[in-house]
């Protein structure tokens, strides 16, 4: 699984104000170059990474003593074992896709200025895993990643349940019908709310509408499909008498299938690289 670090001018950032240790550095760059040959030498990994001999050998065994590397005593090369795979398995697609939406999620608030979200599925919920409202004036209710909101009364829950595949679909309003929560007592009405998914899917985009004390809340959520695997939900709110609902489909519903487009080949892309590679960045110079 791929890890996406700070970029380049981020992470310098990052280093003038927290001294790293440059050792773990070192024996990341040793990971990525075992992991980019069918085994190497002490000679050949410290020429890739201009380290001395004796410091690339101690750094190796070190691998070794951890298990994550083993030397064949065939032809005195190095590899890397199983063990490796595990470094990634809490990292799930959902966290990586978040991480990836989030510099994306920024331009699309800076342009807009209205606040947005990208939100999973948690249980019978929809988790929201980040938000722009820190970044925007116009949110009054100022909400941060970590909060759960009802699939059944939320934008991003109607388009997770909208493009998610049938046996899920039906598998979770099973669910939501047992519930005894207020939100989820919509679900008893099975037809209803498959027309109101059917019509969804035919626009390409969810729409709710939510009362409040100030201004009613309008808010917009498109799918984030990466391969046919719906991954998340890209949302965005704004106030009802600030624009009117024709007008912002015009305006916002773009810019979020854009923003979806660009997450999700971005996902790939990073998919598709060397995974040891993306998890660190190039050394300082010395």
């Amino acid at each position: 699984m791929i890890v996406h670090l700070p970029d380049n001018e981020n992470r310098k950032k990052i280093m003038s104000s927290t001294r790293p240790i440059r050792a773990l550095l070192r024996g990341l760059e040793v990971l990525h170059v075992l992991n980019s040959h069918n085994g190497a030498t002490v000679s050949e990994v410290a020429g890739e990474i201009d380290l001395p001999r004796t410091t690339t050998y101690r750094i190796l065994e070190t691998l070794c003593v951890a298990g994550y590397a083993y030397r064949a005593a065939s032809d005195d090369r190095y590899r890397l074992t199983i063990m490796v795979r595990g470094l990634s398995d809490g990292f799930d697609d959902e966290a990586w896709v978040t991480l990836i939406a989030r510099e994306y999620m920024y331009e699309l608030c800076q342009e807009t200025v209205w606040p947005c979200a990208i939100a999973t599925l948690s249980g019978n919920t929809m988790l929201v895993r980040q938000t722009t409202d820190h970044r925007s004036p116009l949110a009054v209710e100022k909400r941060g990643a970590g909060f759960r909101v009802s699939i059944l009364s939320s934008a991003a829950g109607l388009c997770y349940l909208a493009f998610c595949p049938t046996e899920q679909r039906d598998t979770l309003m099973e669910m939501l019908a047992k519930s005894k929560e207020p939100e989820n007592q919509a679900a008893k009405n099975k037809k209803k709310v498959y027309e109101s998914l059917l019509e969804t899917r035919k626009r390409g985009f969810s729409v709710w509408h939510r009362k409040r004390r100030v201004a009613d809340e309008t808010s917009f959520a498109v799918p984030l499909i990466v391969e046919d695997r719906l991954l998340a939900c890209l949302s965005m709110r704004f106030a009802s008498t600030a624009i009117s609902e024709a007008e912002a489909i015009e305006k916002f519903v773009p810019r979020l299938r854009k923003a979806t487009q660009d997450i999700a080949e971005e996902f790939l892309r990073q998919h598709q690289r060397d995974p040891i590679a993306s998890q660190i960045a190039p050394r300082d110079e010395e």
